[in-house]
């Protein structure tokens, strides 16, 4: 396989095929990502894409889940991306689930119907980073996008038939913000319903933008019990119909797994009594990205 750059991949696809079929992201302007930061976006050829399958097609023939790397798949130009699900499904007839980054660029740039045709070639499951649904914080990490914006390209994936799984970062808005980016994302989330929430707590990266916001002194990062707080808060005003609501990256200090509305009540309780000193919270040495 043909490899260039930072590899990323979401934790759900860790025994996934990875195919990389674009370097780096093609928005790469948040201030809190480090990930691409000097990389600078492109599409792989065909010709190495198809010579990447065909090497999947003999030596991964154990893995039934693909993931389309890196930052932003989806946004690669849909007579090619359709070329390149076609394949998938013509030399690995095993695979059961190609997943893959969307952002609200590129699902903007996808019509309902261009979405519908990915969803019957086999991608099944986008990752979208909303971070905070606070349209001051979104400005602020320079993510590209509004509130409104992220809902309605958001529903527009659910409505091809496409699984949603979004990533939320506890802490992104700071001190100050912290109730308003809590109950915004939690408006938002709910606006969307998708099946999957993953809740990250957020570790600043040195050499990005909020690094030196933080090193100026002008980004305060949240206390353990300020996290929690503001996770609680935000739970509180999710309401989906049958997702599941997961906090138990590396990074978050309380791992939490809750099936949303029925585990609501019980995961506000386990808050509440790690809170009050009742639960053990992971030791800060042992969170990580």
């Amino acid at each position: 396989m043909h490899y260039e750059g930072n590899m990323i991949r979401p934790p759900s696809e860790a025994n996934s095929i990875l195919l990389q079929v674009t370097v780096g992201c093609s928005h790469n302007k948040c201030t809190f990502c480090g990930a691409y930061k000097g990389e600078r976006f492109k599409i792989k050829t065909d010709d190495i894409i198809m010579e990447d399958i065909a090497f999947a097609a003999q030596y991964c023939k154990r893995q039934d889940r693909l993931f389309l790397c890196d930052g932003d798949a989806l946004i690669i130009p849909q007579k090619r991306l359709v070329k390149i699900l076609t394949e998938i499904q013509k030399q690995l007839p095993w695979v059961t689930r190609v997943g893959t980054y969307a952002n609200h660029k590129s699902l903007r740039m996808k019509s309902l119907d261009e979405l519908r045709e990915l969803r019957n070639l086999g991608l099944k499951i986008a990752y979208m980073g909303l971070e905070t649904g606070d349209d001051q914080t979104l400005k602020q990490i320079r993510k590209g996008a509004d509130s409104e914006t992220m809902i309605a390209m958001g529903k527009k994936c659910r409505a091809a038939g496409i699984k949603l799984s979004i990533t939320v970062l506890v802490g992104m808005a700071g001190r100050e913000r912290s109730l308003e980016h809590a109950i915004a994302t939690g408006r938002v989330l709910s606006a969307i319903d998708p099946e999957y929430v993953g809740a990250l707590s957020l570790m600043i990266i040195p050499g990005t933008e909020l690094w030196d916001e933080y090193e100026a002194g002008k980004f305060p990062i949240l206390e353990p019990e300020e996290v929690l707080t503001e996770l609680g808060t935000m739970i509180a005003n999710t309401n989906l119909s049958n997702g599941l609501f997961h906090a138990n990256h590396a990074s978050n200090y309380l791992p939490i797994r809750a099936k949303l509305p029925q585990d609501k009540e019980e995961t506000l309780t386990l808050i509440d009594k790690a809170l009050a000193g009742k639960v053990a919270l992971k030791p800060e040495w042992m969170r990580a990205l």
